[in-house]
């Protein structure tokens, strides 16, 4: 069967833990015992470890974010090379097209000019018949 604790009881648990406590407490050595200065040489070297690692790191990282950088600066500047030569390239083009352009129309200047030239020498001849 169930049996309640009493409150007395309760009471003497509690100032049972609570003197428990007291005593670890007091029972932690003290500053200048050597364990705890061991202690504590320990986790200052574990620290300088990790921020000796931590700056190794951080150099490798920074050089990978340098060569990163050049690689991508490279790959620019190949990419506007290339959009250089493509639009000279393009220009060229544009040049060739406007030169045949004007090739091609002064052709047909000259084929305009020679068909009115042959035009006007009909009309003159048959003038000179009609007067005379």
């Amino acid at each position: 069967m169930f049996k309640a604790d009493k409150f007395v009881d309760r009471q003497a648990a509690a100032q049972a833990a609570l003197a428990a406590r007291v005593a670890k407490f007091n029972a932690r050595p003290a500053a200048d015992d050597p364990a705890v200065i061991a202690r504590e040489a320990e986790r200052r070297a574990i620290a300088e470890a990790r921020a000796a690692r931590e700056a190794v790191k951080e150099v490798a990282r920074q050089e990978e974010l340098k060569r990163k950088a050049e690689a991508e600066e490279a790959r620019k500047a190949a990419l506007d090379a290339a959009q250089r030569d493509a639009e000279a390239a393009a220009d060229a083009a544009e040049a060739e097209k406007k030169v045949a352009k004007h090739a091609q129309a002064t052709m047909i200047l000259a084929q305009e000019s020679e068909r009115k030239a042959v035009r006007d020498a009909k009309y003159a001849a048959r003038k000179a018949r009609a007067k005379g």
